[in-house]
């Protein structure tokens, strides 16, 4: 499970509470009245604006649990598209060891962890190719190097050896 999955998840639990307390308060408040009439002039429109109050706070946040439904939805599509994405086995290996990151966006594109501007791109034929490599800060420019050279030989292998 991705961070951002993992994060709305939560967040979608805490908003599932935080609607049940405010559903138990509304009704703590309407057995308050405990049978009287509320047709008195001054306690009426008061408990009445309270309850309208609460009632729209109920909506508010079941609103907000139905935003992060959506996203969730859209979370676990964006994750679907990334594992659905046929990628050689040793870029996998790569992602695994965490020295590139996959993008969900753009499932060919790849950025090396450590590296803030480059990505390495696999292209249509099966071979890697980079982007923004001048983009690249001076300091960072061995780090993405030796992840490319290294993955781009794995790749010429892999090519070789399925042709």
């Amino acid at each position: 499970m991705s961070k951002r999955l993992e994060i709305l998840k939560n967040s979608l639990a805490k908003k599932e509470a935080l609607l049940d307390s405010k559903i138990q308060n509304h009704f703590d408040t309407v057995k308050q009245t405990n049978g009287q009439p509320l047709n008195d002039k001054r306690i009426g429109t008061a408990t009445f604006k309270k309850w309208e109050k609460q009632n729209e706070s109920i909506k508010n946040v079941e609103v907000s649990i139905e935003k992060t439904k959506e996203a969730i939805e859209r979370e676990e599509r964006k994750i679907a598209i990334v594992e659905n994405f046929k990628i050689p086995k040793y870029l996998r290996d790569a992602i695994d060891n965490g020295k590139i990151t996959q993008w969900r966006k753009f499932p060919r594109f790849f950025f090396v962890n450590g590296v803030d501007k480059g990505r390495i791109v696999l292209l249509e034929n099966g071979v890697l190719a980079h982007r923004y490599l001048r983009d690249v800060p001076k300091e960072q420019y061995p780090i993405f190097r030796d992840v490319f050279n290294a993955l781009n030989a794995q790749s010429k292998a892999y090519l070789e050896s399925n042709s």
